[in-house]
């Protein structure tokens, strides 16, 4: 052991000796407990960030602890390869997705080897590979086969830049997610999965996720979206047909005064033709189809719409409604037409007074009534039943189950259930992705391609079209196929490719057996390690590919693949990691080693500006106030940028970068190396002590159960909360304790023993959040083999009984002082003692004590 740490030779040296030796390399073992940890796996972007390096440190840590507890761990990595963003970063580099997403993958594994993360490489997975995709279009044709996955016509926020289809989620304030151009409406033919089959269920089981946290099934629950209500057909004048609307309010049908048809729906359409208003319909349809058709976005838009030319009518009051088109009706609600209530809606309300539309009062409240000439605002609330024919007096709760059956009885209306949640459109109108295994045959029509034909391979050397656009559809020796129906050579491949959240949504399954070749995963093998243990990535993910698992899995065991639905255990989303933004008034926003000077007094390297220091926000490329990580590898080592990530701040918590909190990490590896080397010829041969805590005393005592008082907090910590930042704390406060010892004393076999005891549990709980360092120092303690296969230090009891306790005292609540007190005191020692405290006399003073509640072991509150 050299006398200085030096981490650049040390992490070199022990990454090796674990390549070397399959450390992390595991395999099923019936008779062991397994633990599957996984974290979210990433896109090959090409370079690891900080947010990266924090949640991969959270789950390292994880893994080496409970390999350490016993547990046989699988703790893999991959790569989410396909998808937009290879593309578009390919576009702007003047190169292919495919040489853009390998040499990537190439050099994020080497950065992610440089931070010591303890990952089973062996199975390794890329989902642009085919030996990947070959599977996923496999169960693609085993759904469709079962009717799960299905081909239809439908309106799609459409990308004209990225030319692509994006999900509702995609689409951020109206433009794309990726290019930022603004999103329009298209109708084009899209192959959908049918996730709303499984609605009921998925919404059923954000109760049984007990390991999940609320804020992510909450967010889960609002996007499935249940709602009682009925649905009531409108008879449309001088048309075949009805108009459908689902509402929860069946109560108001009496004051429907107008119908709203999404300017999507098709009705509109075939509604307006032929009329005066065929011209204004499609000009305002046109015009819609450019707005973000979001419904968070739809909330915020002035509400607007045009009249069809077409009227229908009120199955329950006959009366004749006018129908429009508007742009708050959206077709991925309900059915795409709302039954319009002004008088009780407000969003209606601000449409019938913008447009001079009928408003009647259907519902009043308990102790007045209303005028619909002299109202303001709809009337929301629930009331008692007026201008509702045979319903007049009734209580408007009740009224909905008997306007309902009014309505059933009579052929018009049903009691329904409708789900927020949609079919998953998974059509993506570009090249870097999985192929949909489907041929169209002009005779035969959409054919599934034969088992035995797959994998449908992606052409890895098609170049883009102008424009980003997918080579697919123009490139003869992929589009052109023969039927395998009828055999006509004329026949066209699907030329789409799948969303990318397919491959996400099924990897963690094939992890289990990645080089499996006779199926999507080893039955066997995917039986004995999932579900997973512990699933840890950002809550960005909550609703997409969190929801888009669940339902896989789901499917998966539907087809007999699998023997349970719910593939993560327990889900941990870790905060943010943060910085403050730079800004020159001349160059804009500033990367940290583009300014100068000290952190109050900042300026632009380039031109000498002062620099504006922004507040503190997530950190991101376009604002520049992002760590390389690479720096700090650099300068610091792998595990002082651990030991920062972990220490500042809870998981859960957003990290708040410190340049403080790096050194401070660095000064306590020293510190702990330093502490090592000055007892290294004390403590070399000595055996560890491990004997009852009775025995020692004094300033030996203590340390001995110190070190058994830090076990219990860390491993309490881990265990329990994932609370590495007081963990560490903990073991902070042992270092300090030892640093405390006098070793200048004559030596003894016993002291010795406490100190090589000590030094060893030092090296124990922190190995897993600084690995590298660790296996460095339990080598030179004189131990064989990793410091990952030692087991993990174990407390005694007896050890953990204190002496003296800390008090607390307060005065009407507030914290006043605190004192030590024998762990043994009765209830009127401490009383005694609280209240002759000098600091508690000062704040008592002349007033009269009403009461003195004593809380035994922890405070004594008195009341004045």
């Amino acid at each position: 052991m050299d006398e200085r740490y030096k981490p650049e030779e040390i992490e070199i040296k022990w990454q090796a000796e674990w390549e070397k030796n399959r450390l992390f390399a595991v395999s099923e073992e019936p008779n062991r407990k397994k633990y599957y940890l996984l974290e979210m796996f990433p896109y090959p972007s090409g370079k690891i960030h900080m947010g990266h390096v924090r949640n991969y440190t959270i789950g390292d840590v994880v893994a080496r602890y409970k390999t350490m507890r016993g547990f046989n761990v699988l703790h893999p990595m991959g790569w989410d390869a396909f998808g937009m963003p290879a593309e578009n970063a390919a576009i702007a580099n003047d190169t292919h997705p495919a040489r853009w997403t390998y040499a990537n993958i190439d050099n994020m594994r080497t950065q992610l080897k440089r931070i010591g993360f303890s990952y089973d490489w062996d199975r390794e997975i890329a989902t642009c590979r085919p030996e990947y995709y070959r599977w996923e279009q496999w169960l693609f044709l085993k759904m469709a086969e079962k009717g799960m996955a299905y081909r239809k016509e439908s309106f799609v926020n459409w990308c004209q830049t990225c030319q692509t289809v994006l999900a509702n989620e995609q689409v951020e304030a109206g433009c794309c997610w990726r290019c930022g151009e603004q999103v329009r409406q298209k109708k084009l033919w899209q192959w959908f999965f049918r996730i709303t089959d499984y609605a009921e269920d998925l919404l059923a089981h954000c109760d049984q996720l007990p390991g999940w946290p609320e804020k992510v099934t909450t967010m889960q629950k609002h996007w499935i979206g249940k709602s009682m209500g009925a649905e009531i057909r409108f008879a449309i004048e001088g048309h075949d047909g009805d108009i459908a609307v689902f509402t929860t309010r069946p109560d108001t049908v009496f004051g429907a005064t107008f119908m709203c048809l999404a300017p999507e729906h098709p009705l509109v359409a075939a509604l307006s033709a032929g009329t005066e208003q065929a011209e204004a319909v499609a000009a305002f349809v046109e015009r819609i189809s450019l707005q973000d058709r979001s419904s968070r976005a739809v909330e915020t838009h002035e509400k607007e719409g045009v009249f069809t030319g077409a009227w229908c009518v009120n199955p329950a009051s006959g009366r004749r409604m006018p129908v429009y088109t508007a742009n708050f009706a959206l077709m991925e609600y309900g059915t795409g037409a709302v039954m319009s209530v002004p008088a009780h809606d407000q969003r209606d309300f601000e449409f019938a007074t913008k447009y001079g539309l009928d408003i009647v009062v259907v519902v009043r409240p308990q102790t007045c009534d209303l005028d619909a000439a002299t109202m303001a605002e709809a009337y929301t609330e629930p009331g008692i039943m007026v201008n509702s024919g045979p319903f007049d007096g009734t209580a408007s709760s009740e009224a909905i189950a008997a306007i309902t059956m009014f309505l059933e009885e009579r052929g018009r209306g049903r009691k329904t259930i409708n789900f927020r949640l949609r079919d998953w459109g998974i059509s993506r109108q570009r090249y870097w992705g999985a192929p949909i295994p489907m041929v169209h045959c002009p005779d035969c029509g959409v054919v599934p391609v034969p088992e035995s034909d797959l994998p449908i391979l992606l052409p890895e050397d098609a170049d883009l079209l102008e424009g980003g656009r997918s080579p697919l559809p123009d490139l003869e020796a992929f589009a052109r196929t023969d039927c395998p129906r009828c055999g006509r050579a004329d026949a066209r491949r699907e030329t789409d490719t799948m969303d990318t959240f397919v491959e996400s949504s099924w990897y963690f399954e094939r992890y289990c057996s990645p080089h499996w070749d006779s199926g999507m995963f080893a039955a066997d093998a995917v039986d004995y390690w999932m579900p997973v243990d512990q699933y840890i990535g950002g809550v960005e993910h909550a609703i997409l590919h969190l929801l888009y698992s669940r339902y896989f899995t789901r499917v998966l065991k539907d087809l007999g693949l699998v023997r349970f639905k719910e593939p993560f255990a327990r889900l941990l989303t870790q905060g943010m990691v943060c910085k403050e933004t730079c800004r020159c008034p001349e160059h804009g926003f500033l990367l940290p080693e583009e300014t100068a000077g000290t952190a109050d007094a900042l300026t632009c390297v380039t031109c000498g500006s002062p620099v504006d220091v922004g507040r503190v926000e997530k950190m991101s490329k376009s604002k520049k106030n992002v760590v390389d990580p690479n720096v700090l590898l650099d300068r610091y080592g792998a595990d002082t940028t651990r030991l920062f990530c972990l220490f500042a701040t809870p998981p859960e918590r957003d990290l708040e970068w410190s340049e403080q909190g790096v050194e401070g990490s660095y000064r306590f590896l020293n510190r702990v190396w330093r502490l090592t080397w000055s007892l290294m010829d004390r403590i070399r041969s000595a055996a560890p002590y491990h004997g009852p805590a009775q025995a020692l005393d004094g300033d030996l005592g203590q340390l001995y159960k110190k070190i058994h008082q830090t076990v219990y907090r860390v491993t309490r910590d881990i265990d329990e909360r994932f609370h590495f930042n007081t963990a560490i704390s903990a073991v902070m406060e042992l270092v300090n304790t030892l640093y405390g010892v006098d070793v200048d004393q004559t030596p003894s076999l016993e002291k010795d023993g406490v100190l090589r005891y000590a030094m060893e549990t030092v090296v124990l709980l922190l190995s897993p959040m600084v690995p590298h360092f660790a296996e460095e120092v339990w080598a030179a303690l004189g131990k064989d083999g990793s410091v990952l296969r030692a087991p993990w230090p174990t407390y005694r009891e007896d050890a953990l009984v204190r002496d003296e306790l800390e008090i607390v005292v307060q005065v009407n609540g507030k914290l006043r002082s605190r004192f030590t007190a024998a762990a043994d005191a009765d209830d009127d020692t401490l009383r005694t003692a609280a209240l002759a405290d000098e600091r508690v006399c000062k704040f008592v003073g002349d007033r009269s004590v009403r009461k003195v509640i004593v809380v035994k072991k922890k405070l004594v509150n008195i009341v004045l």
